[in-house]
């Protein structure tokens, strides 16, 4: 038997108690929601002009999104795969990766140092003698702003999809002398037409629950999504109602999309193969690299002036001032115990699923009712780490602060509040992390572990936590990253109180102190990265020498 019955029932237990603190939280926030609306009719409030005005413009703009990050990043892939031997492409491919990882907010101030008024961009084409510049602001700054972040996520999912075409295939496309035009018709597009709808509603779905962007770029009434618009009707008008009917709209919004995106078909496999490298024969013409160039050079451009931009920014503000100031050592710990227990509590309940869920698995060959009862539990733990993609942060936290406020001061939880959302909006990264790692661990250790007789505490610190130290570190440090650039939660409950680091620099904005926020976006980024370095490093290393 590979587990013992006590060893059964504790990861059960476990499992157990983390799906019902999970599911309590958001079902809490959901009743209060409705609870909140008081008088107010929801249903009247969900056809008012206003109400239908931020839905149309967040669709439109979510939708616009994702047709310019996919069509764009359609022939930069391409151009990566044609070319898969240069100086250089493996830093443009971790360039990628930067936006991806970046907080929200410095990626925004950096396309402010670029396209805004005062940027590199505009300041070209005044020189040219136009009159109207680029606006940063409004629908054409959020459409910018989207495509900086989720065009390298398309494009790194679209690379890998074309990578794993056998290279049989171009085996034949060079004896049959196919030319690049028919090399996309037969070869490319068939493998890009299978995983496009998931790329693309997976960034519907951020562009659909964007805040932050919208928040700093969205350039008034005209141009406000559903949760900057429940933002803005707690934080500065007070109208819990419409806050409410905006926060159900949300839910079903996302539900939707998430159906949606539950049902499309999994990418297939490209085919068999021997596994040989083959050399694309349309990677060679002349006009061809000229073309790949050029592209590679202007996605480069795109996508690195602006992190360059929050770089000079931040070094011509004055930095020993602003680390001098207490509010910054203030904030700077408030974020980092924040996101540290957010983090921890990510991972923590994470383990108790991923546990139970194994333990689930173990007895799924049991027939009968019991099958299907493991069945159906198996499942809901699966599905509860995504529940916050169902109720996004900042629907959570308006929940929240309608229950807490009728007790009393909300400044007095909002630190516990802000961790435990934030440890939800991380938790289905952290599972993607934790859970394949567990299984091929289990799978490896599990029999000989079950005949000598290894268990409880002895089991856990002599063989579990060697194997598992490196991912559980690595879901931990991004964890603490996601967590310590998020705006969402903190920008309903920050007040002078309870300032965290994101919070701190988007004050300094609002207080037109632009040099200010500069430093910290910085300083910010500085430790964002480090964080996510610190998560990846030491990786592929055995994988390296085994290819070597």
């Amino acid at each position: 038997m590979l587990q013992t019955a006590s060893e059964r029932h504790r990861a059960l237990t476990g499992g157990a108690l983390g799906l019902a603190v999970i599911v309590a939280f958001v079902a809490l926030a959901t009743i209060a929601l409705l609870l909140a609306s008081g008088e107010t009719s929801i249903a009247a409030a969900l056809f008012e002009p206003y109400i239908l005005r931020v839905l149309r413009f967040t669709l439109l703009q979510a939708v616009l999104s994702t047709l310019l990050s996919v069509v764009l990043a359609i022939p930069i892939a391409q151009a990566l795969a044609r070319q898969p031997r240069f100086p250089g492409r493996i830093w443009i491919i971790r360039l990628m990766a930067v936006p991806m990882g970046l907080p929200v907010l410095i990626g925004a101030l950096g396309l402010i140092g670029i396209w805004g008024r005062q940027g590199i961009v505009n300041t070209l084409l005044s020189g040219a003698g136009l009159a109207e510049p680029v606006s940063i602001y409004g629908l054409s700054g959020i459409l910018l702003a989207h495509v900086f972040f989720n065009l390298p996520l398309a494009c790194r999912l679209m690379l890998a999809a074309l990578e794993r075409v056998p290279g049989e295939y171009w085996l034949v496309a060079s004896g049959l002398g196919m030319r690049p035009a028919s090399v996309f018709r037969f070869i490319e597009w068939p493998v890009l037409r299978s995983v496009i709808p998931g790329v693309a509603g997976l960034i519907f779905m951020l562009c659909a629950t964007s805040f932050t962007l919208v928040l700093m770029l969205g350039g008034g009434p005209a141009a406000t999504t559903v949760e900057v618009a429940i933002y803005q009707l707690l934080r500065f008008d007070f109208d819990p109602g419409r806050a409410v009917a905006l926060s159900l709209l949300q839910i079903g919004l996302t539900a939707v999309v998430l159906g949606v995106l539950a049902i499309l078909p999994e990418v297939g496999d490209a085919g068999l193969t021997s596994g040989r490298t083959i050399r694309r024969p349309d990677g060679a013409f002349a006009d061809i690299r000229i073309v790949d160039g050029s592209l590679l050079l202007l996605a480069v451009l795109f996508l690195g002036l602006p992190l360059l931009s929050v770089v000079v920014a931040g070094l011509r503000a004055d930095l020993p001032k602003l680390v001098a100031q207490p509010i910054f050592w203030r904030s700077l710990a408030t974020s980092a115990v924040m996101s540290l227990s957010a983090a921890a509590l990510s991972v923590g309940l994470c383990g108790l699923l991923v546990r139970a869920r194994h333990t689930l698995s173990l007895g799924k060959s049991s027939a009968g009712k019991r099958s299907v009862a493991t069945h159906a539990v198996f499942g809901s733990m699966g599905a509860a780490s995504s529940l916050v993609l169902l109720v996004p942060p900042i629907v959570l936290a308006t929940g929240w602060f309608l229950a807490v406020r009728r007790f009393g001061d909300i400044g007095t939880v909002a630190p516990a509040l802000v961790v435990a959302i934030n440890a939800l909006m991380a938790l289905p990264f952290v599972m993607r992390v934790l859970e394949p790692a567990y299984g091929i661990h289990q799978r490896r250790t599990q029999r000989l572990s079950a005949s000598l007789g290894i268990t409880g505490f002895a089991r856990l610190r002599l063989i579990a936590w060697p194997a598992l130290r490196k991912p559980v570190l690595t879901a931990l440090s991004f964890a603490m990253a996601l967590s310590l650039g998020d705006l969402g939660a903190v920008a309903l409950f920050g007040s002078d109180s309870f300032v965290t680091l994101p919070w701190l620099v988007y004050s300094s904005l609002g207080s037109y102190r632009t040099n200010d926020a500069d430093g910290l976006a910085l300083i910010l980024g500085i430790i964002c990265l480090l964080l996510t370095i610190a998560g990846t490093m030491g990786g592929p290393r055995r994988e390296a020498v085994a290819h070597d």
